[in-house]
């Protein structure tokens, strides 16, 4: 848990970090690409809450099967939505990646793993993060 939570302070003290920075650049940019960074970073955060609930639902699988399709659904409603709001080559490409990562791990649910690896979607979650952040 505590490590958790060492993780997504830090998620939001980038995604802070990266808000001023997109305030600022809108300055000299326009105001549409500030909205596009901000909702990618804001996206991006969601995402990172789904993963959080998608590890937390793989550790409680044996109690509730059902949390990891919620789990899994909330990441890929999420990655819709940041999807149909970039034409950012780099972050089309990290959701891509996240999701190929969540449907490898939907497969190896259907096909019986009770636990299955999350760490590519979390690697891919946080590859997101970062181009969010760039």
């Amino acid at each position: 848990m505590a490590a958790s939570r060492r993780r997504r302070r830090g998620v939001i003290t980038t995604f802070a970090a990266v808000a001023a920075a997109a305030l600022t650049a809108g300055l000299t940019t326009g105001c549409d690409a500030v909205n596009k960074a901000l909702d990618c970073v804001q996206t991006a955060d969601t995402i990172a809450d789904s993963v959080t609930d998608l590890q937390q639902a793989v550790e409680n699988a044996a109690d509730d099967p059902s949390q990891l399709d919620s789990s899994l659904a909330a990441i890929d409603k999420n990655l819709d939505k940041i999807g149909d709001k970039t034409d950012d080559t780099d972050v089309n490409k990290a959701v891509d990646d996240l999701d190929k990562a969540v449907d490898n791990v939907r497969t190896a649910v259907r096909n019986g793993d009770s636990t299955p690896d999350v760490g590519p979607v979390t690697d891919a979650a946080g590859e997101l993060t970062k181009v969010c952040t760039s």
